[in-house]
């Protein structure tokens, strides 16, 4: 036989799509007798090798009737070269993938391995581009135990024999240039496992975008440039410090916050059109979206993402959303996203198994399944899965210029008993119980985003005492920016819920956050977990008739607008929803025609404006220089007043909440300054619903002491209110 053709065993291998090395059989090969070309073109009778003008070149031999051609030509090196084929009546032309060198190159491979390489995204999943003067598209996947992988799609109707791809052995990276596929272009990779079983089809880890659910593809995506128009903002986001700004965060759920019309999906651009400017003009200074990551059931709000990369198909691509951000930022509104490196779910197409067998999960069960959410665990430990990660959420910050990623679940993360019995957990050596891993991928994480992106800000939800989640991390932190504040949430909505009448027995607990309101740097959030699953929404946990559920509700955001912390409000929530939130429909909007839930957002509107307006009230949230209490003990009367101090503490604000529906005339406060001070609003005011009691624009502290104050005042406190003063001079006009 001569030495130029193929070996029937290899031959075989490559029709059965099981050779592990399809490049060192296909494509153009030197041999002593010359160039010789062997292509793999299922339902071909002929294929001719062409130059790119389409000059003959070479007749291949049909070698099996499954599509092997093989032939000799008087190619010399590295010549390029096309390939005809013909069936019966029909002939096509295309560039060989199996003529082009690796795309990737060693660096890749070694930062891979190292878990060093912060622009994976630029590298992995499906990117268009030209190669050796040829446009395509490079498909590069992380599957290091997989005996075969094959890009399959609509360009090569699905069948995993057409473009079996080349093993970085270094890496376990496998990577093909097909030439002519573009922008669009639907695929998967079929993989062949460890055991040399054939696996259900995956979806692209680093897919940038995919197919609308129940589909469940990747999709090829345009390589466009965008032409941002948010320049003022970024530029402006550099200099930001989000301790010592004010940050009022309006969390939503895109796919309900409202339908249209036939119930569907709202696209990206018909949320800028009207989210934004919504939201702009209620006064917050950011949205929080719930995950827009791709994900395959609405139920789990995005909570379960297969698609740590692309935007979720419900409302478009990735260039609509793009353009979603970029109207945020124009209109001053920071975006903030909800990010989920604390388990993913376990559907065949996604990451569980990926190769045959664990690999992005932890392969010890009681580190790498998740009882509470039956999905699986990232294996934190191992570098390449803690490298994805962290890629993913700088992808976010670099190509869709968020400005912020709240982390989900990161108390899941740092236990390894988090929800497990005895027996159900495997402690450290020393028998402790931290998850040492998720530590230090954490620190990572909050390392590397800080470093590389100034002015974003990272939040943790995390419901456990763990100490030193928003301490810098060469102070041994986990190094958030921000945590979310779950026992203030817990405490304040119970006392909320409870009948005005047994308030004062319940006192503490609205004074015992200030014990800890410092320790760390914390988001007070009434976020979509507190107005779901029976819980009902912030306005039914209001006690009493229609005046006072409503009356509540304003007192207790002012209570909360005033309290030393940033704030979270989920949709819906301003307006007074009374129905707690459903997935799967949009807000109650119709209830805007009813005067005290317009009311309430009218409130609201003029909170967050107060709130921006005043530096006092966030420019030391986290220092125990910006908040004094003026009425810490007066559980009888269930009021409570307090003042917040800005750095030069020239114009300080007095906040005075009374949660009865019992009116406190002449009600005496002791302050540290005699003099005027101005009323900057009032939730009992008629315009918001309430019965219109208050102090006449201003109330005049006189020199005399009371309760270790050395200035004293009788102000009037309406009913079910929260009330804010500012200090403005020392006489009393």
């Amino acid at each position: 036989m001569p030495n130029w053709r193929a070996h029937p065993d290899e031959i075989a291998a490559i029709v059965a799509a099981r050779h592990g090395d399809p490049f060192s059989v296909l494509g153009p090969h030197e041999t002593p007798q010359g160039i010789v070309i062997r292509a793999f073109a299922p339902g071909a009778e002929t294929v001719v090798a062409e130059t790119p003008g389409g000059e003959r070149i070479a007749s291949l031999q049909r070698v099996r009737a499954e599509g092997f051609f093989e032939g000799l030509t008087p190619l010399e090196g590295r010549a390029p070269y096309r390939l005809a084929a013909t069936n019966g009546a029909a002939r096509w032309r295309f560039a060989d993938p199996y003529a082009f060198p690796p795309f990737l190159g060693a660096m890749d491979d070694h930062l891979l391995v190292e878990g060093a390489h912060q622009k994976l995204y630029e590298r992995l999943g499906a990117h268009i581009v030209t190669h050796e003067g040829v446009e395509g598209v490079n498909f590069a996947v992380w599957a290091p135990n997989a005996r075969r992988v094959s890009v399959v799609g609509d360009f090569n109707e699905w069948d995993g024999r057409r473009a079996q791809m080349r093993k970085r052995v270094d890496s376990g990276v496998w990577e093909i240039f097909i030439p002519g596929v573009g922008a669009g272009a639907v695929y998967k990779f079929e993989v062949i496992g460890r055991r040399g079983n054939l696996l259900p089809l995956k979806a692209d880890p680093l897919g940038f975008e995919a197919e609308l659910r129940p589909s469940t593809a990747s999709v090829v995506a345009s390589d466009a440039p965008f032409k941002w128009g948010d320049s003022v903002h970024m530029r402006e986001r550099v200099k930001f410090d989000p301790r010592r700004a004010p940050m009022s965060i309006y969390e939503v759920h895109l796919p309900s916050w409202r339908k249209a019309e036939g119930w569907r999906f709202l696209t990206y651009d018909e949320l800028a059109d009207q989210l934004v400017p919504y939201v702009a003009d209620l006064g917050f200074t950011h949205i929080e979206l719930l995950p827009v990551n791709e994900h395959p059931l609405d139920a789990s709000w995005g909570y379960q993402p297969i698609g740590l990369f692309a935007p979720t198909r419900r409302h478009g691509d990735a260039q609509g959303f793009k353009r979603f951000i970029d109207r945020a930022h124009q209109a001053g509104l920071g975006v903030i996203l909800d990010w989920v490196p604390a388990h993913f779910p376990t559907d065949e197409h996604g990451l569980a198994r990926f190769d045959g067998g664990p690999l992005y999960e932890h392969p010890d069960p009681r580190r790498g399944f998740h009882p509470d959410w039956n999905t699986a665990i990232y294996d934190y430990g191992r570098r390449e899965v803690s490298n994805f990660l962290i890629a993913s959420a700088l992808y976010w910050l670099d190509r869709f210029h968020i400005d912020g990623l709240r982390v989900d679940a990161v108390a899941s993360m740092l236990y390894l008993d988090y929800s497990r019995k005895e027996g159900e957990w495997a402690p450290n050596p020393d028998g402790s119980n931290d998850n040492r891993d998720a530590v230090r991928f954490l620190q990572r994480f909050n390392e590397l985003v800080y470093g590389l992106f100034p002015g974003v800000v990272t939040i943790a939800e995390e419901s456990t005492s763990w100490a030193g989640v928003t301490r810098p991390t060469h102070a041994g932190g986990l190094g958030f920016g921000f945590k979310w504040n779950m026992g203030w949430m817990n405490d304040t909505l119970r006392y909320m819920s409870s009948d005005p009448v047994y308030r004062k027995w319940r006192h503490n607990e609205l004074t015992f956050g200030l014990l800890y309101a410092f320790a760390e740097n914390f988001v007070l959030p009434l976020s979509h977990d507190e107005v779901v699953h029976g819980k009902g929404s912030i306005i039914s946990k209001m006690p009493g008739d229609e005046w006072r559920r409503f009356a509540g509700a304003r007192a207790y955001y002012g209570f909360m607008w005033g309290h030393p912390g940033k704030k979270l409000l989920f949709m819906g929530q301003e307006f007074g929803q009374t129905s707690e939130w459903n997935y799967a429909r949009e807000l109650d909007w119709r209830l805007l025609d009813q005067a005290f839930h317009r009311g309430l957002r009218d409130f609201l509107r003029d909170l967050n404006r107060l709130y921006r307006d005043h530096e006092a009230l966030y420019a030391r949230d986290c220092e125990t220089e910006g908040f004094e209490w003026i009425v810490v003990d007066d559980a009888e009367s269930s009021v409570f007043a307090f003042l917040r101090y800005g750095p030069d503490r020239a114009r300080p604000v007095l906040v005075v909440s009374n949660f009865t529906p019992v009116p406190r005339p002449h009600y005496r406060l002791g302050l540290p300054r005699a003099g005027r001070w101005r009323e900057l609003l009032n939730s009992d005011a008629e315009i918001y619903g309430g019965s219109g009691q208050g102090n006449l624009g201003a109330i005049h502290a006189r020199a005399e002491g009371f309760a270790g104050f050395p200035a004293c005042v009788e102000i009037q406190v309406p009913p079910l209110a929260t009330l804010f003063f500012e200090f403005e001079n020392d006489g009393l006009q």
